[in-house]
């Protein structure tokens, strides 16, 4: 599975359509919308580079209001959770 998180720049007026269009695109899994440099973030998963290639400029860019993408493959996941996982194996609290 690619995980692959792109950064969305759209017009003020049309973020919170273009988040829920976004949102219903599949291999989207999570879109945020937030301060800064871009105003949607989302959070796609998809099984091949191919499929992420057809979704962003085929779906995504193509979301009205939508005015660029930028898009981060994601090498590999790190969470507190998979620590603190690591860290009590074997542990059975005692």
């Amino acid at each position: 599975m690619i995980t692959a998180i792109v950064l969305i720049k759209a017009t003020a007026e049309t973020i919170p359509d273009a988040a829920q269009a976004i949102a219903d695109v599949e291999g989207v899994q999570e879109v945020y919308s937030c301060a800064g440099d871009v105003d949607l973030i989302a959070l796609v998963k998809v099984a091949q580079h191919e499929d992420l290639a057809a979704l962003v400029p085929g779906e995504i860019s193509k979301v009205p209001g939508v005015l660029s993408t930028d898009t981060h493959i994601a090498f590999r996941s790190y969470s507190r959770r998979d620590t603190e996982d690591t860290f009590s194996a074997g542990l059975d609290g005692a």
